[in-house]
Order: C-alpha cells, then sequence, then structure tokens
C-alpha cells in the first residue's frame, strides 16, 4: 500500500544567509517569546543577538526564555507557557536545536491552555484531551541538522515525574509557521555533537523508509535525505567550517522533518526514548547510534525488506551493494569515519539490569512505533538488541 497524506503549511526558507533577511518577512505577531536552550552557544556564537538585531528592524517586541534542556522536560513547558502568557507573547520564536524547537510548540499549546501538559498527551499515563484553544504561532530557526522539528507539528518532552518520554503535537496548528534554514548558524555545532545529530537525522529517514507506513512521496524525500548524509556527514564532523557539508545535511535534517509527516518512525526510536527519559544526559542521537547495529541487524537478518536495505546502501556510497547486509557494513563504515563507533551505554549510567524496563516503558510510551516494524520485535528481541549494543 503506498498511498499517502500529506500536509504542509510551513513557510519554508533555505540557505545559507537566510537569517539576515528575517526582517523582510511578515512575522504571525507583535511580540515574540524568544525560546533557547540553558546552554551558552546562541549567546556566544552571536546568533540570539542577530535574531533580535531582526525582530527590531521588524518592530516586534520580545522576551527571551533561556531554560530548554537537551532533552526538554516538562516542568519547562510549564514555565515556559507561564512566561508566554505574563509577558503577553503573540507567538513563539524558537532558536536553536531540535529540543527548542519540540519545547516550543509545547510552549505554545500550553500558552493558550489550561492545565498540565500531560493531560493532552495521548499515551502512556497522559490523559488524552483535546487541545481546545488554538497555540500560539510557532516560528523556528534551527541551529542544528538533527530532529527536522522545523518541518513538522510534533515535539518530544520528558515527563520527569513519570519517566515518560513522549511526542506531543497539534497536526492542524502546531507546524511551525515560518522556518529559516540557515547552515551559517551550525558551523560552530562541535563535532561530537554534529555527528550525534546528523545520525538522528539520518535515522528519521532510514526507519521512515523501512517503515510500513513507507510510500511513494515519503520514498522520494528519504532516499535523498539518506543520499546527502552519506555524502556530507563525515566530511561536517571533521570541519565544521566546510559550508557546503553544512548546507547538505541541513538538507538531510530538513527532508527527515518531512518524511516523518507522511511516513513514520519504527520501534528504534521508541526504544531510544526509554533509555533517555531515565538518563536525562544521554543525547537523543548519541542512544540512536548505540541501538543502531544490533537494531538494523535484525530486520536484515529476518529479511524485512531486502531490497530496501540494499537501496539504502547504495544511497550511502556503496554503488555496487547487491545484498542487504552491504547497509550494515556502510553504517558502521560511516560511524568508524564519524568517531562515534566506540559509544558507551555505561559512560551515561545505564546497567544491564535495566533493559527490562527501558523495553516496557518503549512500548508503554510509544508502543505505536512496533506497530510500524514490518518484522515483529518482541521483548526477547528487544533485550538481545540492548545486550549487543551494551558496551
Amino acid at each position: 500500500m503506498m498511498g499517502f497524506r500529506t500536509y504542509a503549511p510551513t513557510k519554508l526558507i533555505f540557505g545559507i544567509g537566510k537569517l539576515n533577511s528575517m526582517h523582510e518577512i511578515k512575522m504571525p505577531g507583535k511580540n515574540a517569546m524568544i525560546v533557547i536552550s540553558n546552554g551558552k552557544s546562541t549567546k556566544e556564537n552571536g546568533s540570539l543577538d542577530r535574531t533580535i538585531d531582526q525582530l527590531k528592524m521588524s518592530r516586534i517586541e520580545y522576551a527571551v526564555f533561556d531554560k530548554i534542556e537537551a532533552n526538554p522536560l516538562k516542568s519547562t513547558v510549564m514555565e515556559g507557557a507561564e512566561f508566554a502568557r505574563k509577558n503577553k507573547c503573540d507567538f513563539v520564536l524558537a532558536l536553536g536545536g531540535g529540543s527548542v524547537m519540540d519545547a516550543a510548540k509545547a510552549i505554545a499549546a500550553m500558552a493558550t491552555n489550561d492545565g498540565d501538559l500531560w493531560d493532552y498527551v495521548g499515551t502512556g499515563t497522559g490523559k488524552c484531551k483535546i487541545v481546545k484553544n488554538i497555540p500560539l504561532p510557532v516560528v523556528t530557526i534551527t541551529t542544528t541538522a538533527g530532529t527536522g522539528s522545523e518541518a513538522d507539528s510534533w515535539g518530544v518532552v520528558t515527563n520527569e515525574e513519570t519517566n515518560e518520554k513522549v511526542g506531543f503535537g497539534v497536526e492542524d496548528y502546531l507546524y511551525p509557521v515560518i522556518s529559516i534554514v540557515d547552515p551559517e548558524l551550525m558551523k560552530t555545532v562541535p563535532p561530537k555533537l554534529t555527528a550525534f545529530q546528523g545520525f538522528d537525522a539520518l535515522f528519521h529517514s532510514v526507519e521512515c523508509y523501512i517503515s510500513k507506513t513507507a510510500n511513494f512521496m515519503s520514498d522520494m524525500y528519504a532516499i535523498t535525505a539518506i543520499e546527502y548524509v552519506g555524502r556530507y556527514l563525515s566530511r561536517a564532523v571533521k570541519d565544521g567550517n566546510d559550508m557546503a557539508a553544512r548546507e547538505g545535511m541541513a538538507f538531510a535534517n530538513t527532508l527527515g522533518g518531512i518524511v516523518m509527516t507522511i511516513s513514520s518512525c519504527t520501534s528504534q526510536h521508541a526504544l531510544e526514548h526509554a533509555m533517555s527519559a531515565y538518563h536525562q544526559d544521554l543525547p537523543h542521537g548519541a542512544g540512536l547510534i548505540m541501538l543502531s547495529i544490533a537494531y538494523f541487524k535484525h530486520f536484515v537478518n529476518n529479511h524485512a525488506c531486502d531490497d530496501r536495505f540494499i537501496r539504502m546502501a547504495q544511497a550511502l556510497g556503496m554503488k555496487d551493494a547487491n545484498k542487504p547486509e552491504d547497509f550494515i557494513y556502510m553504517l558502521m563504515e560511516l560511524e568508524e569515519e564519524c568517531n562515534v563507533a566506540d559509544l558507551k551505554m555505561s559512560e551515561y549510567g545505564i546497567t544491564p539490569d535495566e533493559f527490562p524496563k527501558l523495553i516496557k516503558n518503549s512500548r508503554d510510551t510509544m508502543g505505536g512505533l512496533f506497530d510500524c516494524d514490518r518484522v515483529p520485535i518482541n521483548d526477547k528481541d528487544c533485550e538481545a538488541i540492548f545486550k549487543e549494543s551494551y558496551k
């Protein structure tokens, strides 16, 4: 079945230096809540000042909320929603990576709706309530190439009280109104984070390509994104000032975001979300890398979709690939080139006795992604993947 549904309401502005023309774009309000991370990067690399200058040129007021964690927490989202109301902000501007953009969407929804974010979450302990009031408009300026959040209506938030890390979204209203993708803003991202983010972008497209929900439209985006990652990720890791590589990865990332609105990720993302739900300091991309070889071997060994794995191996650079195992080889090679092949779960505090808990958490909170697997993965399979991945 290759039918699809697509909805693309975001005005997407892509290219080196495009932030400089933001003042020429009509914003969706007059008082922006600028959402940034709790780190120093946007302040030190000048992107915050540049964004503020653009807003001033448009005569737009602003207030800065600088508290978003690497894995954004529900409590921070709720604090941000109160900040938006207190400062009478009429739109949310996310300046940062995936965590900032994800949190900004949830803040935009809770700024106009009563109660707690988890009242509106549809999985786990969420109460499945409908978001009744239209969220504040969202504008995104992405500074990383990882999550593709600039192109979709979803965000991932962790409930620190229940250790649930889940997706939250409102399809018709949380797509960014405007997204600026300026690769120039990504050149100061350190090599390790460039790799983590790049593999997250890769796995979005890989999972959507082998998912049951893959279709004509998603395949077109996904395979192109995989080709661009294969061509440019290791270059971006080795030289952050290689603007052709930064541009190529930014393009792959944005395509991956679009792919997730047309197809769906698979259980790899559910398994990793459980890991970082319990271990807040674990970068999402790092967790995915740790699982990746064992995870995709499961599908290759079970001949889930041999032709698709061969095509992905070709997209990653092995033009004469002719067996599904070639994809595993190319993935291992890319991880070696990007110096992430030896990541250890143990360095982030994960222990083997947690595996049953992580498996249960992944099914309870994001069980729908398991339904997208072409070959079923049972709990025994999940435990085997964790054990093979553990270092």
